[in-house]
């Protein structure tokens, strides 16, 4: 991206100069240049870093607390969106940040229900995001589009796979599409990579003795999934609205 062009630009710059200067031969401006374009990039991915968790701290102070109402809900959420569109400015500047910030909108559409808008951004989002990659998954399940479900969740069970939450609503969606063998192997290999889990070696155990697979143990970010409707304190009875809970970094 721009950064690392701008950064070899300086690096190449200064090997040319030891020699046009007169300080050495081509050769001897290697070792200098390499200097200058390490140094150089890491200033400026610095300066974009900062820039970003400015950004996120932001954008995450916009989401907190709880809302009184779902229009409340609804434009902290519209406004959160738009804050993070202004950071995909750094997108050509900086390599990873385009598709973190495209996971984090993914995020806050899906939850907001918005399916049709969040699946372009999760499609550009970062594997590295297990939450991103795993509500993708369930935005396919609920398109009833199975291959693509399974894609999804199994990048997300690999930069996941020691979060319970991703074994647990990936087996969930099988067990609705009526995969129990599936889910049961889904389980299988989470307690497999967490063998301390007693979350899920609590499902894996339910569901090998053909009972419900209860996603309590899971809360409260079951309910970020939008696939069982939240107890009424969730929605914000009373007149509350619905409580989002902000990923800054996967």
């Amino acid at each position: 991206m721009y950064n690392l062009l701008i950064a070899l630009g300086v690096g190449l710059a200064i090997t040319l100069g030891v020699k046009l200067t007169g300080l050495g031969p081509l050769w001897a401006g290697i070792i200098p240049g390499i200097i200058a374009l390490v140094a150089t990039y890491v200033v400026l991915a610095q300066r974009v870093g900062k820039q970003l968790q400015a950004l996120m701290l932001a954008v995450q102070k916009e989401l907190q607390g709880q809302p009184t109402s779902q229009k409340e809900a609804q434009a902290r959420i519209e406004r959160a969106i738009k804050m993070l569109e202004g950071g995909l400015v750094y997108e050509k500047q900086q390599f990873l940040v385009g598709p973190e910030i495209h996971a984090q909108i993914g995020m806050l559409k899906y939850m907001s229900k918005d399916l049709d808008g969040a699946r372009p951004h999760f499609a550009r989002a970062s594997a590295r995001n297990y939450m991103a990659k795993a509500m993708e998954g369930a935005l396919f399940f609920q398109k009833k589009d199975g291959a693509a479900m399974k894609k999804a969740f199994e990048a997300a069970t690999v930069s996941g796979k020691k979060e319970s939450i991703v074994w647990a609503v990936y087996a969930w969606c099988l067990v609705q599409n009526k995969q129990k063998d599936e889910a049961l192997q889904v389980l299988g290999r989470g307690v497999a990579a967490n063998p301390s889990d007693e979350k899920l070696k609590s499902s894996l155990s339910a569901l090998q003795n053909d009972k419900r697979l209860k996603m309590k143990p899971y809360e409260p970010l079951w309910w970020q999934f939008g696939l069982e409707a939240p107890p009424p304190q969730m929605i914000g009875g009373g007149g509350g609205g619905r409580r989002f809970q902000f990923s800054p970094r996967r």
